[in-house]
């Protein structure tokens, strides 16, 4: 709940038709800005709760939403449920920008894939300023040697074997996160062979990186030393993207930081406090 107990869940309608739950946390005292968090693949909302309370609480009308497929968008099964891994950026972020949007400056956090989804909105314009945690290309050969060969099994034993059974990919059952629609897994998978993602995937030609390029949006790049899916070398290979855009890299030390290990999940658990303020800081002076 938000600081005065007014957390509002709604519905939010992508262009397509799509109903996606939402859940908005309205601004304490004088409103500052309205933002928009872009979640990680297979995260539902209420991850971000604590980080949505802490911006609602410093003046920041905070939205966050599950993309389709995910938690409070999920259909009964995702068996036999079709979806482009890109309709969670296309459709349903851009729809929560356009609800987003107002009588104050409008910024984004984004974690992981929130990173990716960015440079793919048909409507980054109206965003002022953006900062993402944890974004990084998804390759194997950027992460540190053990982590490689969890991710090689990940991609060829556990997956196929999983997806094979039950038709998605069921995630909760080994404690990844919530369950993925067959097309994400299959997708992201496929996107992760590459150095620099979906930029080096010839199924799409200039398209993506012609879209990346649109983007004029200041942004920081935050990325733990030790996130072993995601570190700043990692993130440095994705971020090129937005080559028209001014990107600001921050490499977070977790002892330096003393919030403790963070990995790929730890920038939005309790004791995070201190990033957090940090992002908003940031959005502040770079969104203005």
């Amino acid at each position: 709940m938000s600081p005065d107990g007014t957390a509002e869940s709604f519905t939010l309608r992508a262009a397509d038709g799509y109903e996606l739950a939402a859940t908005r946390y309205p601004a304490s005292g004088s409103l500052r800005a309205r933002l928009v968090v872009a979640g990680a693949t297979g995260v539902p909302q209420r991850f971000y709760r604590r980080f949505a309370v802490f911006a609602a609480s410093r003046g920041v009308d905070t939205l966050t939403l599950d993309y389709r497929g995910i938690g409070g968008s999920a259909p009964h099964t995702l068996r036999g449920f079709r979806m482009d891994y890109l309709d969670w950026a296309r459709l349903d972020l851009a729809a929560a920008v356009e609800s987003a949007r107002g009588d104050a400056p409008l910024w984004m956090v984004g974690h992981s894939f929130g990173g990716h989804a960015f440079g793919l909105l048909p409507n980054h314009g109206e965003v002022r300023a953006f900062y993402t945690f944890a974004t990084g290309a998804g390759w194997h050969g950027w992460m540190p040697p053990l982590e490689r060969a969890r991710v090689w099994a990940l991609w060829n034993v556990l997956g196929p074997a999983l997806t094979g059974w039950k038709g998605y990919l069921p995630w909760s059952l080994v404690g990844m996160g919530e369950d993925l629609p067959l097309g994400v897994y299959r997708q992201w998978k496929h996107w992760c062979q590459f150095p620099h993602y979906f930029f080096d995937d010839p199924a799409f030609g200039s398209e993506v990186a012609e879209a990346f390029a649109r983007v004029r949006t200041p942004i920081a790049a935050a990325n733990a030393t030790d996130d072993r899916w995601a570190p700043p070398a990692s993130r440095d290979a994705f971020m090129a993207g937005y080559r028209n855009a001014p990107v600001t890299p921050f490499d977070i030390d977790p002892h330096h930081a003393a919030i403790g290990a963070i990995g790929h999940m730890g920038y939005f658990r309790r004791g995070a406090e201190p990033l957090w303020d940090g992002a908003l800081t940031w959005l502040e002076g770079a969104g203005v």
